[in-house]
């Protein structure tokens, strides 16, 4: 497949997929007789994983740290093994305080939504909140 297909099917730009091949994410295409890139539908599935490594923040250089090790074969399935595992924990801690911030979210929007049976405005700084306006105290009163 040439990379316009492989790019309308992955979901990543031409400029993208020519880039991960500089770096080293993705593996050279092969090249047909008249020099373009030529490229197994498989790659499909690397390129996959790639975007949801990328999705859940693993950074690039792991990534090609990953990449490496695959392109070495089976004998490094601990490794890489290991740097997902890493990388899970990363996820997972990172999901938790998303789902704290959530929680805090949805007690501020639930605050809001009884804002109405309220009569004491904390957020809005409305009049009447307890303070005087300036220039109105009494002569002395500081």
């Amino acid at each position: 497949m040439k990379i316009g297909e492989l790019a309308k099917r992955s979901g990543l730009s031409a400029h993208t997929i020519r880039y991960y091949e500089r770096i080293g994410l993705l593996p050279y295409a092969d090249r047909d007789r008249s020099s373009q890139r030529d490229y197994d539908a498989a790659i499909l599935i690397w390129i996959a994983f790639l975007r949801r490594l990328k999705a859940t923040g693993m950074p690039i250089r792991e990534m090609l740290l990953y990449a490496e090790l695959r392109s070495r074969g089976p004998a490094t399935e601990p490794e890489r093994r290991v740097l997902l595992e890493q990388h899970r924990n990363r996820v997972g801690e990172h999901l938790a305080d998303l789902q704290a911030n959530l929680l805090v979210l949805d007690a501020k929007i639930s605050g809001y939504a009884g804002a109405e049976k309220r009569t004491d405005h904390h957020d809005t700084g409305t009049p009447g909140d307890g303070r005087k306006p300036a220039g109105k105290r009494p002569a002395g009163a500081r």
